[in-house]
């Protein structure tokens, strides 16, 4: 029954006008207000009442589903904010404890690290490590004065090797660690040229007993794409003001021209000499003229074991394995008792380094760094970019207060406007009356040497490879190409340079001849910037440019370079220059700074120098000659892609890639291992 105040057995009810078969409907009343749309046949509301409690329980789970993934995020961020906090926090110099200072070179020295690509990185490619120059001779310094640091380790089993000026610049390091009474030890199964120059200045030099070091001397084979360009029909137009410019060679030629091959001797020669001159110096007692002249006899005399030759020759110390040499290190270092035998107490070079960062008291004297090859637009995979450049220098003059300003130069060249665009730019300093002095690295050719007019005073290595001043430009055309296949080209031109350059039909003369003027006229401005700067006449310029190419003791004689110097050499001058003291001022390296993603990935892929002992992938002499080969032919990959991408207008040098010690950009290797992997399909 149901009582009029809507009271049915003692349970409150609300009732509807509306029903199936016009009966009231009664349901319960669960949830007040609950707004009431149809019935059940029995005049209950079951149906809607059960979607009010649903709604309820959604609602209530997508709130705490939400809390949760929200404390979830939470705790990522923190747990990813902490590790990432933790792995760049720079260890202060208490935390630096007594031991041997491990440098495991198991890489490249370089001027400036390319950046780490942190997706490539996680994805199990890792990058081809590299040293930054100037901190390994920091360390290097740092660690003679240093009484924590017992002895410098110098493994060298897989050194991937630099060009001739940077290797010199560590190899004096080392040196200076070694005349100043601290042990420096090496080891490696097989030491290259460069790893050697290294090694040489060592107190001990050891060596695996199944190893054996032989010479190289610098040389080999350039590829000539001649023959392939002919059999591919591919039409490479070339223009190009330099009787010595040889870098457009191996597309025009099936081999050296005389020319080419002549300034190569001599560059080749007197790098070489200077380099045995070195190790002399650092190994007067070694007899090592008979492993360049005749390595053959002396291996065959020994019956092969070319490890016994080396000591023979007193080009090794000791030989022995990596437990003997750790537990010589150790002897001196010390070592935990816990630990396995021919592991020794290790001071972490990356540790080591963060832990004596640059200093920064003082006025600032701002280092533009220019390292790679020289490209149009930003900076990316060993590329220098004109816009990148210019940011970071326009930039720092507009904000770091600079007292004057030194150019950093370690480039082959590149295209010809994004080298004067850096020139204008560095123009800036000199309009804001700064000081400009430019500092060669171990390369400063062609659009490298370009840029260098902007400075005041040029500061360079003996070994540095500088001048090849002229300009070139290669457009390739597939006419002949598209006819093998039975493909040709036509179409209505409305003037001379219509279509042009034409990639499928090919250039015209009007077109080649405004090509060879506008290169005649970039290589008159080359000649016309150097003149000015230099204070040479432009025929004196043209008679040593001609894209010849010159180490940096006959750049010298010939006026191109003011000084023999490194990097600090030139900030010091820069500073002088300024009406300041060299101990009043520090560096402002105005460079692009790593994103912190890529910096924690480096850390997590980072060298493996955390072990206590000496370690690395390297091998015996024959695997480590097979090594520098490969390095070869990645170049060579590198060379066509340039061609194929870069500007149309570059001015760069050819003679400068077989230099750096088996070295190739990590794009280079990177397109290399791509082009390896599709053959072996």
């Amino acid at each position: 029954m149901m009582s009029p105040d809507g009271i049915v057995n003692g349970a409150s009810v609300k009732i509807a006008p509306i029903g199936i078969n016009g009966s009231p409907c009664i349901a319960p009343v669960i949830r007040p207000f609950t707004r009431v749309r149809a019935c059940s046949s029995e005049g209950h509301y079951p149906r809607e009442q059960g979607n009010g409690t649903v709604k309820l329980v959604r609602g209530a789970w997508k709130i705490l589903v939400g809390i949760k993934d929200g404390l979830v995020l939470i705790a990522m961020l923190l747990f990813f904010g902490l590790l990432f906090g933790a792995m760049s926090s720079k260890p202060s110099p208490a935390a630096i404890r007594d031991g041997a200072l491990l440098l495991k070179l198991d890489g490249q020295i370089v001027e400036l690290p390319e950046e780490t690509d942190p997706f490539a990185a996680l994805g199990g490619n890792a990058p081809v490590h590299q040293y930054r120059l100037r901190d390994v001779v920091r360390s290097l310094d740092k660690a003679k004065d240093d009484s924590r640091v017992k002895v410098v380790v110098l493994d060298l089993n897989a050194f991937g090797g630099g060009y001739p000026a940077a290797v010199d610049e560590v190899a004096n390091a080392i040196r200076r660690v070694r005349d100043s009474g601290k042990p420096v030890l090496a080891y490696a199964t097989a030491y290259t040229d460069s790893g050697y120059r290294l090694a040489a200045n060592a107190s001990e030099i050891w060596m695996s007993p199944m190893g054996g070091t032989l010479f190289m001397g610098p040389g080999g084979s350039q590829l000539y794409y001649k023959g392939l360009i002919d059999k591919l029909g591919v039409n490479a137009h070339v223009y190009r003001v330099g009787k010595y410019k040889s870098y457009v060679e191996p597309y025009t030629r099936t081999e050296a021209s005389p020319e080419a091959k002549e300034e190569v001797v001599k560059l080749y020669g007197v790098l070489f000499a200077q380099w045995q001159e070195a190790i002399k110096k650092a190994r007067p007692k070694a007899n090592f003229a008979d492993f360049l002249s005749k390595p053959d006899q002396v291996i065959t005399a020994v019956q092969g074991d070319i490890a016994k030759a080396n000591m023979q020759a007193g080009l090794v110390d000791k030989l022995g394995t990596r437990l003997d040499f750790g537990k010589r290190v150790a002897e001196i270092a010390g070592f935990d008792k816990n630990k396995p035998a021919g592991t020794f107490n290790t001071i972490k070079y990356e540790s080591y380094v963060e832990a004596n960062p640059l200093p920064t008291g003082g006025d600032a004297i701002g280092v533009l760094t220019i390292a790679g090859d020289i490209v149009d637009g930003k900076s990316n995979g060993g590329n220098v970019g004109a816009d990148t450049v210019n940011k970071a220098l326009l930039e720092g003059l507009a904000k770091k207060n600079l007292k004057a300003l030194v150019v950093r130069i370690d480039s082959p060249g590149g295209s010809a406007l994004a080298s004067e665009d850096m020139r204008r730019a560095i123009q800036q300093a000199k309009d804001q009356k700064l000081p400009v002095v430019i500092s060669m690295g171990s390369l400063a050719a062609s659009g490298g040497y370009w840029v260098s007019t902007a400075g005041d005073t040029i500061f360079a290595e003996p070994t540095t490879i500088t001048g090849s001043i002229g300009i070139f430009g290669i457009i390739p055309t597939f006419e002949n190409t598209l006819k093998k296949i039975g493909v040709t080209a036509d179409g209505v031109k409305t003037t001379p340079l219509s279509g042009q350059p034409d990639v499928v039909g090919g250039t015209n003369a009007a077109t080649d001849a405004i090509f060879q003027a506008g290169i005649e006229n970039g290589y008159r401005q080359f000649i016309t910037r150097v003149s000015q700067a230099r204070k040479l006449s432009p025929a004196r310029v043209d008679e040593i440019g001609q894209g010849r190419v010159w180490d940096g003791g006959t750049a010298r004689q010939l006026h191109l370079v003011d000084r023999f110097g490194g990097l600090q050499d030139a900030i010091n001058e820069a500073a002088r220059l300024a009406g300041l003291k060299a101990e009043d001022v520090h560096a402002e390296y105005l460079e692009k700074k790593p994103g912190w993603f890529g910096k924690f990935v480096e850390k997590l892929v980072g060298p493996g120098d955390d072990d206590d002992s000496a370690s690395g992938e390297g091998g015996d002499a024959f695997t480590r000659i097979a090594a520098e080969r490969r390095m070869v032919f990645a170049r060579a990959l590198g060379d066509v892609k340039r061609i194929g991408t870069g500007a149309a207008i570059q001015a760069r040098c050819l003679e400068c890639d077989g230099l750096g010690g088996g070295s190739a950009s990590r794009s280079d290797i990177k397109l290399m291992d791509f082009v390896l992997a599709r053959l072996a399909q």
